[in-house]
């Protein structure tokens, strides 16, 4: 499986972002991506307390017009989040939501195989003095998701979500292959804690890791880290998106995490006492 992580800076202009996040996606098909993942916020990141989230049921337009882009580009998708309509009136689900463009037609788009709602919520005030509550809009979700992306076993997770080791390994626990943690990483923490995390959760789990980020200054006193990457098994990063819009592709290689699960078996040397 070619896996492509695609970065952004996206802002609060919808129609912006939804116009980037077709041309990259088209463009790693292109470059022989036959899963393409976008990041968190992919279609509305909020940098202004104001400004109202386009929030839609999973059946809505915007999830509608990205089943239609996984089609057309014949990929598998994973929406990094999107706010979704939950039932409270005052909060909406960060939710990242996995489509299959393989088995779509142009009456039907592809269908979504998952949707996963961020269970940890960023409530934090950094030293740089950006502040962020994510609960104040988004309700947390209650439910792990493991789907399959063209066979292979995928644990979803989204950002915040990465500080939070044991959930990853529950995912791995229902047989998760690959974890994908698409994320608008803040640039004051990414800088120190980003890629060290990601290699930890690859590291600990035997995992592929994929983590498609926003990059850049989104408005306000919102700035992103980027650094999208791949990272195998042994917890190397194989790819890393160079600083600003674009996307970055590895290959996932099912055969060398079997060879660094075989050499090093620690997830059969679990203690039950640690479980």
């Amino acid at each position: 499986m070619q896996v492509a992580v695609v970065q952004l800076r996206s802002t609060e202009d919808i129609d912006r972002n939804v116009d980037a996040v077709q041309g990259l996606v088209r463009d790693a098909a292109r470059a022989g991506a036959t899963f393409v993942t976008l990041p968190e916020n992919a279609l509305f990141l909020r940098h202004s307390r104001d400004a109202v989230a386009p929030v839609e049921p999973l059946d809505g337009p915007l999830v509608t017009e990205m089943r239609r882009l996984a089609t057309e580009a014949g990929v598998w998708l994973l929406l990094g989040s999107y706010p979704e309509r939950s039932p409270d009136p005052r909060r909406y689900y960060n939710t990242s939501v996995l489509i299959d463009g393989t088995s779509g037609d142009a009456v039907t788009p592809g269908p979504i195989v998952a949707a996963y709602r961020k269970l940890h919520l960023f409530d934090v005030d950094l030293p740089s003095g950006e502040s962020q509550r994510e609960s104040d809009t988004i309700a947390p979700g209650s439910e792990l998701v493991v789907a399959s992306v063209a066979g292979v076993p995928t644990g979803l997770s989204i950002c915040y979500d990465l500080r939070f080791p044991r959930l990853y390994q529950a995912l791995i626990d229902r047989g998760a292959r690959v974890l994908t943690v698409p994320a608008a990483f803040t640039e004051y923490t990414g800088k120190d804690h980003w890629m060290p995390l990601l290699r930890a959760r690859a590291i600990e789990n035997q995992a592929w890791v994929v983590a498609p980020g926003q990059f850049g200054h989104h408005g306000g006193a919102r700035r992103s880290y980027g650094k999208s990457v791949v990272v195998d098994p042994w917890g190397t990063p194989v790819c890393v998106a160079s600083d600003g819009i674009g996307f970055a592709t590895a290959r996932i290689d099912l055969t060398y995490q079997d060879q660094v699960r075989a050499a090093i078996p620690c997830l059969r040397h679990r203690h039950p006492a640690v479980d």
